[in-house]
């Protein structure tokens, strides 16, 4: 290969080629990467010894670089740093060397690793964030491990499926009698009495179909206090657990608080009117059977849960009032509204409400009474008509417009028909004459609001 081929290849395999005397001075240079061309002045390199191009740290690889070049073996890669103009950092090049010729000239060739340099560095900083947001969950699990540890409360988790116990604290441990070899593995039904079996299976079936349920009484087989269980479920490495509480029983406070509770949700769910009880995020947490008559639905189960709107308001903004008063006032009364059954029948009803923000969970309470026949009854179902327009706008809010429009109407066609009878004198054919209506017209507007004695006439 003559001299020029030799050129045009070092300078396509190589980002910089060197070319330096005997004595270590740059006397020519090749760019092939128009990415270093643009790093420094290189043309200020020609004429300076090679090793015032580099940083400090960087000298004695040069030197090592220019001893390496006269060895017969290939002489192996070095990374040196050059300073970038204007002292943004340096650029990293990786050289090596070979001697050419008789005249003692030296060729570097150089790679740059400025890409590669970045990527060392998004790895370590990569590496960092991990070994961080290790230190972080490996605190957080110790804090909580220690505070499982540590409870006086008996805490067990329990798979969700086999219901064996995972781990238990020290607290459940000695309550259900378990050695330190026994503590995982052993059916958690088991620990409890036979007459219990059948309440637990139900409450840990309940749990894993919904995530929660009510709390059930149980007695352990080798104790004869009685205990309250409760769990709630979640979720870890693609497997459903279990955290179950086991709270010993206060017999006295059971026997006076949960005695008149009972009473009390008994008569709540025998009453006529539709009760409803919600979180404060309007989800529905039990209703009672005269709800689910009202809204077309066979089971409390298809209720709980769901958003209260639902079922309840002609939109959200019914919802929507409801809920701003009860924050505002803590209680609402006579709030007409509709009530969208399950099957597509809506029924006009009258909401009561309150907060019970003391609660525990805090809830919304909403009694719900349909009114229908009572609101807009007319003289066959005993009731009349508003007989003002101060009356009829008492009404506004409480019942759709379009009755509104057509008591309206009933209200005028009414009052009309009242002031010609008085400016006749009661005489119903001058009357109907005044009116335009036919004679026969004006006896079934009489009938239709119970206007005169019609039935002594007829």
């Amino acid at each position: 290969m003559d001299a020029e081929a030799v050129t045009k290849l070092v300078a396509v395999t190589t980002d910089i080629a060197l070319v330096i005397d005997r004595d270590g001075v740059v006397r020519d240079y090749s760019i092939g990467n128009d990415s270093v061309s643009r790093e420094s002045d290189f043309s200020s390199w020609v004429g300076r010894p090679w090793v015032e191009t580099v940083t400090v740290e960087s000298r004695p690889k040069i030197e090592q670089l220019l001893k390496d070049a006269g060895r017969a073996q290939p002489a192996p890669w070095r990374q040196v740093n050059h300073p970038v103009a204007g002292g943004a950092g340096d650029l990293p090049i990786r050289y090596a060397t070979l001697q050419t010729g008789a005249n003692g000239r030296i060729v570097a060739f150089g790679r740059e690793l400025r890409a590669i340099s970045l990527l060392q560095q998004k790895l370590v900083e990569a590496q960092q964030a991990m070994e961080r947001e290790y230190a972080r969950v490996r605190a957080a699990e110790t804090r909580y491990r220690l505070l499982f540890q540590l409870s006086d409360e008996p805490v067990a988790i329990v798979d969700a499926n086999s219901l064996r116990i995972v781990e238990a604290n020290p607290a459940a441990s000695r309550l259900l009698k378990l050695g330190p070899k026994r503590s995982s593995g052993r059916s958690f039904v088991d620990a409890f009495d036979a007459g219990s079996a059948g309440a637990l299976q139900g409450l840990l079936a309940a749990v894993r179909l919904r995530g929660k349920a009510d709390s059930v009484r149980v007695g352990l087989a080798s104790e004869s206090t009685r205990f309250v269980v409760s769990a709630s479920l979640f979720r870890q490495d693609a497997g459903a657990q279990m955290l179950v509480r086991i709270i010993p029983e206060e017999p006295t406070r059971a026997a006076s608080a949960d005695q008149p509770s009972a009473k009390l949700n008994s008569v709540i769910d025998r009453i006529p009117d539709a009760f409803v009880v919600v979180g404060l995020d309007r989800r529905i947490l039990t209703v009672n059977t005269a709800f689910l008559e009202l809204a077309q639905l066979a089971t409390v189960d298809q209720a709980v849960g769901e958003q209260l709107d639902t079922w309840i308001g002609r939109s959200t903004v019914d919802v929507n009032v409801l809920v701003s008063n009860l924050r505002e006032h803590g209680a609402v009364r006579h709030f007409s509204s509709v009530v969208r059954g399950q099957l597509g029948v809506n029924e006009e009803v009258e909401i009561s409400a309150v907060a019970v923000p003391e609660g525990d969970p805090p809830c919304y309470g909403f009694s719900i009474r349909s009114t229908r026949g009572r609101l807009f009854a007319t003289g066959a179902d005993g009731g009349t008509l508003p007989r003002s327009v101060e009356q009829l706008k008492g009404l506004v809010g409480q019942v759709p417009l379009k009755n509104l429009v057509r008591e309206t109407t009933d209200l005028i066609e009414r009052l009309c028909i009242e002031a010609a009878l008085e400016i006749v004198g009661d005489n119903r054919v001058s009357a109907a004459e005044l009116l335009g209506l036919s004679r026969q017209s004006l006896y079934v507007k009489l009938r239709r609001y119970g206007l005169g004695d019609l039935d002594s006439e007829d």
